[in-house]
């Protein structure tokens, strides 16, 4: 634990426009600084699913450098990983690079919800930390993640400050958020973080947004033989709500909805965590299919831009297939 050198610079890279990507990206901060190292510098780059090439070698350029809740490089300058995803190798070879070597600072179990809860639980047992004082965080993570909501209500009409954190986290495409926030997910209670005055001047005109996204939802989705479909890639609503689709139509057991941003066209599969229905179809296999992945119950695909045909074709077709297998 010693300060023999000089402050370290630990880079941390973790899924970006996240809740749990975020907050996995807090946790491991304390975590290193409370029982690796206390003098340290962090800098934190969010990554997204994109087609094409996910890491760029020449970011890796921490004196250590962390990966959470996002795939597998094997990349040598990478020092830490902790992943909980189905899909988390892109290669068989990756998947194999993992199985061949240390495994010591390098994490991965496709069991847990979140991301963040397996982080916490992995660095208590193997290094000792203590998780309580982020109780919080850890527990909005994995109800987040892991879609564990007690309700549609819960998950759409955004009373916790969790989910208005979720809200500002999805949606912001300002690169200093994330580096100011970050920190106080850990050194405060969410009703506090939701109050600095950077975070609640963003609150006010995401509500708006997000009103009018159940609208546009209201009207662009349908739900046929239990699988809901909506193409909403002419709306600027990178970041909607997840749960919207289940909360209008709540007989649904699946969704597959197409939207866009400015470096993808997007396939989202998901399905209802509030139905009962049983003996669910893979999503992840599906989506892994088409060059995505994601969970056994959510997962999605990236397109480039300029292959919105091809992303309709994608969605058209697993709409196709889920509805068949629900009958």
């Amino acid at each position: 634990m010693g300060n023999e050198r000089a402050s370290v610079k630990v880079r941390v890279f973790y899924h970006g426009k996240c809740f749990d990507g975020t907050a996995s990206a807090a946790l491991f901060s304390r975590f290193y600084k409370e029982r690796i190292r206390s003098d340290v510098e962090f800098q934190f780059t969010g990554l997204v699913h994109r087609a094409g090439a996910l890491f760029d070698e020449n970011d890796f350029d921490g004196d250590e450098n962390a990966i959470v809740d996002f795939k597998y490089s094997a990349s040598p300058k990478i020092t830490w990983w902790f992943d909980h995803h189905q899909s988390a190798f892109l290669t068989p070879e990756d998947a194999e690079h993992y199985r061949q070597n240390s495994q010591a600072q390098k994490f991965y179990d496709p069991d847990f919800k979140s991301c963040t809860k397996f982080l916490a639980e992995t660095v208590q047992a193997k290094f000792g930390f203590d998780p309580q004082p982020v109780a919080e965080l850890i527990h909005w993570a994995d109800i987040i993640d892991g879609a564990q909501f007690d309700s549609p209500q819960q998950a759409v009409e955004m009373a916790e400050p969790a989910m208005k954190l979720t809200m500002v986290i999805e949606s912001t495409s300002d690169p200093a958020l994330p580096p100011k926030l970050i920190p106080c997910m850990v050194r405060e209670p969410l009703a506090q973080v939701i109050q600095e005055p950077f975070v609640a001047a963003l609150i006010p005109p995401l509500m708006e947004r997000h009103r009018k996204s159940i609208d546009i939802l209201r009207g662009r989705s349908e739900c046929k033989q239990g699988t809901i479909y909506f193409d909403i890639s002419d709306h600027d609503l990178e970041g909607y709500n997840k749960f919207i689709p289940y909360y209008l139509h709540p007989e649904s057991v699946y969704s597959v909805g197409l939207s866009s941003s400015s470096f993808r066209t997007k396939v989202s599969v998901g399905s209802n965590p509030w139905t009962r229905a049983t003996n669910m179809v893979n999503l992840a296999k599906i989506c892994e299919r088409y060059g995505g992945g994601g969970h056994a119950r959510v997962g999605a695909i990236s397109f480039p831009p300029n292959q919105a045909e091809v992303a309709m074709k994608a969605a058209a077709e697993i709409v196709a297939e889920l509805r068949a297998a629900h009958g």
